[in-house]
């Protein structure tokens, strides 16, 4: 899951080097933490909410073929 999402941000952003994923793994959940520059916050979020809401969807697809569920906070830097 980390993997996905780090892939995802880092081809939105400008600033990849600062493309920062966490993945933390509860009872039947995991919690996917994604920090990114400030410049690229508009980009990781979207208009709308949009883009933070397609890589939500992409992120409990891929959480569900492997019989998990998973959730995506962006964390502000």
């Amino acid at each position: 899951m980390k993997e996905l999402v780090e892939y995802i941000a880092r081809q939105l952003v400008e600033n990849p080097d600062e493309v920062v994923v966490t993945e933390k793994e509860q009872s039947d959940r995991i919690l996917v933490e994604l920090q990114v520059a400030r410049d690229d916050m508009g980009r990781v979020i979207g208009k709308g909410g949009r883009v933070a809401n397609s890589v939500r969807i992409l992120l409990r697809v891929a959480a569900a073929r492997e019989g998990k569920r998973a959730a995506l906070n962006i964390v502000e830097p």
